[in-house]
């Protein structure tokens, strides 16, 4: 990369960095409520559990010993590591004991797995062999964490109601999204680009959508809006005889690398 290009790398990866930390912040709204009312309602911690577990192998994957120019990739993603643990810790407290269970399965299946993937590109694995490895794995569940806002979309599609999908939060979405797509493109690194292309591109279609249907805010039933609001945070629209769908659209999903 030449100066400008390198300095342009920066600028946007520092962006990626700003935007996806809002959106990693976005469910202190959730949590509150969750610790205010001292039990975990209707939520699920999958989301989060499954969010950690993207942070953690976005994390690795920008160390400077596993890909080049990435460096930013990882302090965002281990601070949002930290951020979601904190939110996994605190649903494990409140949740029911089935749910606690359920959930400290799950993450301990987390650290498991990144431990391992940790460990085999470490002691295994070297040079572009390492890279591959980690881009892949990283790049997989990116793109998963990307595609948990499809059931908010489908939401607004069928109730014609963007009541379900605050603007800011799909406006970070996409301003995430596609801060880290440059910023990959500009490092040449399809493991950074790709996953972070589909999702600029998921977060583009949530703003055409909101356009769409926005003269239709708040005409949705009344005494499910307070609760779809909150949910959205966790990309889980809580409607009426309807079973809870793991949907990580919050923020915290669409945070990542």
């Amino acid at each position: 990369m030449n100066q400008m290009q390198k300095t342009a790398h920066s600028v946007f990866g520092i962006f990626g960095n700003i935007t996806a930390l809002f959106l990693f912040l976005a469910p202190m709204i959730t949590f509150w409520r969750i610790i205010k009312s001292k039990s975990t309602e209707q939520f699920s911690g999958i989301p989060y559990v499954m969010t950690l577990l993207n942070c953690l192998l976005s994390f690795w994957y920008g160390l400077p010993f596993v890909s080049k120019n990435n460096l930013l990739v990882s302090t965002i993603n281990g601070t949002g590591a930290g951020i979601e643990i904190i939110y996994v810790l605190i649903f494990i407290v409140y949740a029911p004991k089935k749910e606690k269970t359920k959930i400290l399965g799950l993450f301990a299946f987390v650290l498991t797995f990144f431990a391992a993937v940790a460990l085999i590109s470490l002691l295994a694995l070297h040079g572009n062999t390492r890279k591959l490895f980690c881009g892949f794995a990283t790049a997989v569940f990116s793109i998963i964490m990307y595609g948990s806002p499809l059931s908010i979309m489908r939401t607004v599609i069928r109730t014609k109601s963007v009541e379900f999908m605050p603007f800011f939060l799909s406006l970070f979405c996409f301003l995430c999204g596609t801060s880290w797509f440059i910023f990959g493109l500009l490092g040449m690194d399809p493991f950074v680009y790709v996953n972070n292309g589909f999702g600029s591109f998921l977060g583009a279609l949530q703003l055409i959508l909101y356009f769409i249907y926005r003269k239709n805010k708040g005409k949705g039933k009344d005494e499910n809006n307070s609760t779809c609001v909150v949910s959205v945070e966790l990309g889980l629209p809580d409607e009426p005889n309807e079973d809870k769908e793991l949907s990580n659209t919050n923020g915290a999903q669409n945070g990542h690398v």
